[in-house]
């Protein structure tokens, strides 16, 4: 703020006016869709959207309440109720900070792409799966949460589907495609919402029986006075219930809201602070549950609408939140007359720009291991839960990843002869003479548990003829991990029972100081371990030509 402005004040007012009015019909959507009332979701927006643009790293993020929380908000309602949401949305936003003072913000950003692109495909369809009764305005109330169950109830009724009801939902769809034809600054769902808010009540009082249902209808008259503090009680058998809802709470929110970062960047040129970033949701997030909020994370299309409009500073997103409070506090009473099958049509277009089909169908050209992640995480999100997605997904992610390293990482012997410019991109070539009794072994590559194994069963197969020293070069070990040490004290170890000196080349400084702090330095002997190959050939042929005139 040390260079703040009138005129970048004016451009985050015009900024900040316009995101609130966008935010309003989402705001209200997002939170029927994820089971509360529409008072929940505004409340949300007004004090997330304050909260994240206030304590936040990204100077235009617009945060609030997000299409991606849905169907986790409305399962940990279905089992747990508000009270379970509050202490799962309070815990998530703890570990939220806790990642941010941890230095976590960039470990994020490294998420495999299929996995992300695939929960969010099937939290778009399902979504989409949830509006379905409100759009064709089937008037069902015991829907099934689980997905097939669902459609099984949604095909089964299809007889009840009421015509007036699909038009509302048909033309908001057609005016919320077209309006950004007509003008990019005008907000598509706002546009469909004031216009068939008009259009059904003036139908209502002209024909009665065809109305379609509304807000007040469903959730009666909205409150509006500002909801007061309140707490809930915390005991260890909550806290380890809810624990696994709260940490896929978090990480959604971390992705989303560094993913809606990491775009605003590339359009303003600023840079977030991504630690600072998952602080500020955070904070929102541990103060939402206290006025009955619902989770909080960085919205892209928000974002974007406040980078285009003008915003460039944090007093955008908070004027966006009291505009909000203002429509709150204002203009209640008009919500409660806005149609349902409106909203549905707002949230399917959610869905289908949630989707990335393109994204999608793009994918299916990568290698296969991408492409599995993809349908694995995606086909759990739809079918069970996204809790159970997010963890197999990350766990499959991890295997095939090291799966790629293991095939990646090659282990080569050589004899005889060595040339010591192989593998480098030098053009001048060394050719080691290495004695009958020397075995050279190169690890290209990490060496970890995975490597380690493979290592071990290699040096068991060449074990037929025993040598006199074994060289294990490592100029292109970047690592090692405490399979790998292990493996390697046994190797010593049984080497030095057969009386086969072992030899280390080449070791980087920092597997060098990992060998240290675990005494293969004392075990292997200092003098055994040399910095280039040619010292540690030169070495071995000494040892080879010594031990054979011992004999």
């Amino acid at each position: 703020m040390r260079h703040y402005s009138l005129s970048k004040f004016k451009d985050d007012l015009v900024a900040g006016i316009v995101v609130g009015i966008v935010a309003l019909p989402l705001a209200i959507a997002f939170g029927i869709a994820s089971g509360v009332s529409p008072t929940i979701g505004l409340i949300t927006a007004i004090v997330g959207g304050f909260m994240v643009s206030a304590f936040g790293g990204n100077s235009v993020q617009i945060g609030g309440p997000t299409g991606a929380f849905i169907v986790i908000v409305y399962n940990i309602i279905a089992l747990y109720g508000l009270q379970g949401l509050a202490i799962a949305t309070f815990m998530a936003g703890l570990i939220l900070v806790l990642m941010g003072l941890f230095h976590l913000g960039t470990v994020i950003k490294f998420i495999p792409y299929p996995i992300v692109i695939g929960f969010t495909a099937g939290i778009a369809l399902t979504i989409f799966s949830t509006q379905i009764n409100d759009f064709l305005g089937l008037g069902l109330t015991d829907v099934p949460s689980e997905f097939i169950p669902k459609w099984g109830v949604f095909l089964s009724n299809l007889d009840r589907i009421d015509l007036p009801t699909v038009g509302v939902g048909v033309i908001s769809l057609l005016i919320i495609i077209l309006t950004p034809k007509i003008s990019k600054r005008l907000p598509g769902a706002l546009m469909a919402i004031i216009i068939m808010t008009a259009v059904t009540y003036l139908v209502k009082m002209a024909f009665p029986e065809m109305a379609v249902e509304t807000i007040g209808d469903r959730f009666g008259a909205l409150s509006t006075d500002l909801p007061q503090p309140h707490g809930f009680e915390l005991s260890m058998t909550t806290i380890n219930l809810l624990l696994p809802s709260a940490f896929t709470i978090a990480l959604l929110g971390a992705i989303e809201s560094l993913l809606s970062a990491t775009v605003a960047d590339g359009v303003t040129g600023s840079r977030t602070n991504s630690n600072t970033e998952l602080i500020g949701q955070g904070l929102a997030n541990i103060v939402v549950p206290f006025v009955g909020g619902i989770p909080v994370t960085g919205a892209i299309a928000r974002t974007m609408t406040n980078i285009t409009n003008g915003g460039r500073t944090p007093v955008a997103g908070i004027i966006h939140a009291l505009v909000l409070l203002a429509i709150f506090l204002l203009l209640m009473p008009l919500i409660n007359m806005v149609p349902m099958a409106c909203l549905a049509a707002v949230l399917i277009m959610v869905a289908y720009n949630m989707s990335g089909w393109r994204t999608v169908r793009a994918i299916f050209h990568n290698p296969k291991s991408d492409i599995s992640v993809l349908l694995v995480t995606f086909l759990l999100t739809v079918i069970f839960d996204l809790t159970i997605a997010i963890e197999i997904g990350l766990l499959l992610a991890v295997i095939l990843f090291l799966r790629r390293v293991m095939e990646n990482t090659q282990i080569k012997v050589y004899s005889e002869q060595l040339d010591v410019a192989e593998g480098t991109e030098s053009t001048t070539h060394e050719l080691l003479d290495v004695a009958r009794g020397v075995e050279v072994y190169e690890i290209d590559g990490p060496f970890f548990f995975g490597v380690a194994t493979k290592f071990d069963e290699l040096m068991r197969s060449t074990m037929a003829d025993k040598p006199i020293v074994r060289i294990i070069r490592m100029r292109k070990v970047p690592f090692i991990d405490s399979t790998g040490i292990h493996n390697l004290e046994i190797l010593i170890k049984s080497s030095q029972a057969e009386k086969i000196h072992v030899v280390l080349s080449g070791v980087k400084p920092e597997v060098h100081e990992v060998l240290d702090h675990a005494g293969i330095d004392r075990l292997v002997g200092k003098d055994h371990i040399c910095d280039h190959i040619t010292k540690a050939v030169e070495m071995a042929n000494k040892i080879v030509a010594q031990t054979e005139t011992k004999r």
